[in-house]
């Protein structure tokens, strides 16, 4: 009797363990300290972790529109996404939480300062798009409806009529990324 219950009781623990267990939060992913060094862009930041070496930090599930690269104009809001993360991050001090993703050499990563998470906020102020096809809960309708409130309130790149996501400018120019 007393081994049932026993095994009864591991059951039910790593039942529980499993499903209040986000992914953005398993044991694979490190949470860190640090300061926001240089804005590269509308979703890419260097941070020099409290512990550690810099960290080129792409910003998880978002996607700025593409400042100008390599001769190639950008598009419309994405020097005013890069300076609306300057205003929001550089500079300061932020909690990192790493994926244990990478993407072109940078760490896949949620910032947050004071508590707020910045990948959201530059959905919430129209400066970026939720990344619908890298979004995973806890973070996928957060962003999603930071988005629509973007949209429905016209902020930042809602402004324009149509305006055209980053993964589908990225398309037609060679060689960027």
């Amino acid at each position: 009797m007393c081994c049932k219950k026993y095994i009864s009781e591991v059951f039910f623990i790593s039942l529980l363990s499993l499903c209040i267990t986000s992914p953005a939060y398993s044991k694979d992913y490190k949470v860190d300290r640090g300061t926001v060094t240089k804005v590269i862009d509308g979703d890419t930041v260097i941070i020099r972790p409290v512990s550690g070496k810099l960290i080129k930090c792409r910003l998880y599930g978002i996607d700025a529109p593409e400042m100008p690269y390599d001769g190639h104009p950008g598009q419309a809001y994405g020097r005013a996404a890069d300076r609306e993360l300057n205003n929001l991050v550089l500079h300061t001090t932020v909690e990192i939480t790493l994926t244990g993703e990478s993407s072109y050499d940078r760490e896949i990563c949620i910032i947050k300062k004071t508590g707020v998470d910045i990948n959201r906020e530059m959905v919430r102020h129209g400066y970026a798009w939720a990344y619908r096809k890298h979004l995973k809960e806890p973070y996928t309708s957060e962003y999603i409806d930071a988005e629509n409130e973007a949209r429905k309130m016209h902020r930042g790149l809602w402004q324009l009529a149509n305006p055209r996501p980053p993964w589908e400018f990225r398309k037609h120019i060679p060689n960027l990324r």
